[in-house]
């Protein structure tokens, strides 16, 4: 069950309607009911569900049925005696007179707890007034939302922009939404031009989102300009603001990290923030804080906390990842760094491990980002490698496949069998979306990389590495007269090394 206020409840009942095109009807308006006659059961019986105003009166005898003939169903829980209720009365009659225009499928209803306890019990109805949408005649699950204010719900609701920002509304359930187009609104805070203005307590107090002139308000960009400006310019990364900084779909990352108890650390967000409006809706700045359970970023980006205070900017998409050149942290040093990496002239960070001194001791070949240029480069060997990462269950699965394959060519000498733990060791020419990756490095100047897409066990493995990287196409036996199907048949993807390489691996 969700909850939501009562502005993306009305922007919800617009925009689920049709497109607004108003009707001359005429409509009796006050007090006087009218009953709408529905058709009864197989028995010939039949029920009268009464409307007032366009409202209809539910019951517990009525209450199934109106769901059942209703696609949609807003249903006021309300008791007569309370002032919010009848507050809400008039702009509840409102707001079905213009369901009725628009000719919805949204139909309003409304409930007398006082009369109707098993239904009050049976929605946990303990204030009022209390509404919720019913979809599909799904009586189990619903959608709760609660009055807040009622102010102009109702104003400028023809225009596209508008019902733009109604839809936005309704999906941005943790933001509060109004509208208004009064004048003096408009003088008092200096708004020269329809724009969606976020208030907000922190940084600048506001921010501008001045809607297009030609009605083309791009709705997806609205909801990037009101998530990334509901987060502080600086954003801490915690348990509740981790959502937030991965749905602000800013995909360069500036990442400080310090600890808070030390006065020198905390010194160094004064340049960090100063920095970070200059990239206002280009880069996140976010904090983070080692003496939070954050042990995992750290490993990730390859730092100790003997490392700390440090720098790093990640591009989410390519998971490059950049540092400080210089070992000061200055606000000049911050930003030459984020101009570098938007600009494409920055040089990625590239971790690695050091380079154990047995690493060429097994049949499996332990590569680091230190060795694999000399391992994997080899013009005169092909070099099959498992890119994988230490806590992935699909890793360790293969794991021992992998090594009954190397025992099986540690006599080869133009073969090479080997692995990398991926998350430590950063590889410029090679992507890795998944684990485990499967690549093959032919010998040769060409510099080819391969990716390996089909079955993983030692037998096509071996087919694979025998045929010089490609899987032999198998011929069809008279017998068997199946032939193999397309999940059977190796897709090759061929990249220069050194070029942008893609690659479908499993997760």
């Amino acid at each position: 069950m969700k909850t939501f206020r009562l502005l993306p409840l009305i922007a919800l009942l617009l925009t689920a309607s049709v497109p607004i095109s108003i009707r001359a009807d005429d409509n009796q308006a006050g007090e006087e009911e009218t009953l709408k006659k529905t058709e009864g059961d197989e028995s010939g019986t039949s029920e009268e569900i009464k409307e007032e105003n366009g409202i209809m009166v539910l019951d517990e005898s009525n209450f199934d049925r109106a769901l059942q003939e209703n696609k949609m169903l807003l249903v006021e829980f309300y008791a007569p005696w309370c002032g919010h209720c009848q507050a809400l009365a008039p702009e509840y009659e409102i707001a079905a007179e213009l369901l009725k225009q628009e000719s919805s499928d949204i139909q309003l209803a409304k409930v007398d707890v006082t009369k109707e306890k098993g239904l009050a019990t049976e929605f946990e109805i303990d204030s009022f007034p209390k509404l919720k949408f019913f979809i599909g005649g799904d009586r189990k699950n619903f959608v709760e939302f609660t009055v807040d204010t009622l102010t102009t719900l109702f104003k400028d609701i023809k225009g596209d922009e508008t019902r733009i920002f109604y839809e936005v509304a309704v999906e941005m359930v943790d933001v509060e939404f109004g509208i208004t187009d009064c004048k003096d609104a408009f003088q008092k805070y200096a708004v020269g031009q329809d724009s969606v203005v976020l208030f907000k307590k922190f940084d600048e107090k506001r921010a501008d989102f001045k809607l297009m002139a030609d009605n083309k308000t791009d709705k997806e960009e609205l909801m990037k300009f009101i998530t990334f400006n509901s987060l502080e310019l600086v954003t801490e990364f915690n348990e509740q603001n981790s959502p937030k900084i991965f749905e602000a779909k800013v995909k360069h990352h500036n990442l400080l990290f310090i600890n808070k108890t030390l006065e020198t650390h905390l010194a160094l967000l004064e340049s960090f923030r100063s920095a970070a409006s200059e990239f206002r809706g280009k880069v996140l700045f976010v904090l983070i804080d080692i003496n939070g359970n954050h042990d995992h970023v750290l490993d990730y980006f390859g730092l100790k906390k003997e490392d700390i205070p440090a720098i790093r900017v990640i591009d989410t998409d390519s998971q490059k990842k950049y540092s400080l050149s210089e070992k000061e942290i200055s606000s000049e040093n911050i930003l030459k760094l984020c101009l570098g990496v938007l600009g494409g002239t920055a040089q990625p960070h590239l971790m690695s491990q050091e380079i154990p001194d047995d690493w060429n001791d097994n049949p499996v070949k332990i590569l680091v980002g230190k060795n694999f240029e000399q391992v994997a480069f080899d013009e005169t060997k092909n070099v099959f490698v498992m890119f994988y990462a230490p806590w992935c269950a699909h890793c360790k699965e293969l794991t021992p496949t992998w090594e009954n394959l190397a025992e099986k060519y540690k006599d080869h000498e133009n073969i090479i069998i080997a692995n990398i733990d991926a998350t430590a060791n950063d590889i410029e020419v090679v992507s890795v979306p998944g684990y485990p990756a499967i690549k093959y490095f032919p010998a040769g100047k060409e510099r080819k990389i391969i990716d390996y897409n089909s079955q993983r066990d030692v037998e096509t493995f071996s087919k694979f590495l025998d045929n010089g990287g490609v899987l032999p196409e198998e011929e069809e036996e008279e017998e068997e007269p199946e032939s193999l199907g397309e999940e059977d048949v190796e897709n090759i993807t061929v990249t220069p090394r050194g070029g942008n390489e893609t690659s479908r691996d499993e997760l």
